[in-house]
């Protein structure tokens, strides 16, 4: 049998003093506390476990969008080596996915420690021997806005500029920043968002 007496003292202790003559509905508050406090741990002993099998690793959050089948969050992503990665959230319908996607929009346009792990997809879950992961992510850390190596920096501009290569060059110019080296993520920002909006045609 499962000693729950740890729970059930938290739960007393948060419930605060039985007021006198109302020693019923105090332990169904406890009781109930208690039980909360069970599902609670539940989830925190099951998030732990997915933290200890991700992989970590630093990238610069372009965009955060919402995949229109799964409903799922969509990061953008872009290490330091260049490229684009993508990693997904659980669904947005759900407690745990609407609080991963407002974490992730609240720290587009900075570099981040993304704590990634593999979750199985559907199909492989329903059929023996079907193999194929999801890369997902559980957590998200701020490492601040620091700066963008030149030809990621132009990637990401031509990416706001919907793959128009020309128009990201102009703005580039345009905006006087320079053509090597490492480009800092204040002074791209005002150039991704001429290109987002197109406001560069006119």
């Amino acid at each position: 049998m499962t000693d729950y007496t740890h729970l059930v003292a938290a739960a007393a202790h948060a419930a605060g003093p039985c007021p006198e003559g109302q020693q019923a509905a105090w332990q169904a508050r406890v009781r109930d506390l208690a039980v909360d406090l069970a599902f609670t741990a539940r989830e925190v002993d099951q998030a732990m476990k997915t933290l200890d099998n991700t992989h970590p690793f630093s990238a610069y959050l372009e965009k955060v969008e919402i995949e229109p089948t799964s409903r799922r969050g969509l990061l953008t992503l872009r290490p330091p080596g260049g490229g684009i990665e993508t990693i997904r959230t659980d669904q947005q319908d759900t407690n745990r996915g609407a609080t991963m996607i407002a974490r992730a929009e609240e720290l587009v346009g900075r570099w981040v420690l993304v704590y990634r792990y593999n979750e199985p997809t559907t199909a492989s879950r329903k059929q023996p021997g079907t193999y194929g992961n999801v890369r997902m992510v559980a957590r998200l850390m701020d490492l601040g806005e620091g700066t963008l190596a030149f030809s990621i920096a132009k990637d990401v501009i031509t990416a706001d500029a919907g793959g128009d290569a020309a128009l990201a060059a102009r703005l580039w110019r345009d905006a006087g920043l320079p053509e090597e080296g490492m480009i800092p993520v204040a002074d791209l920002e005002p150039v991704r968002q001429q290109a987002r909006t197109g406001s560069g045609n006119r």
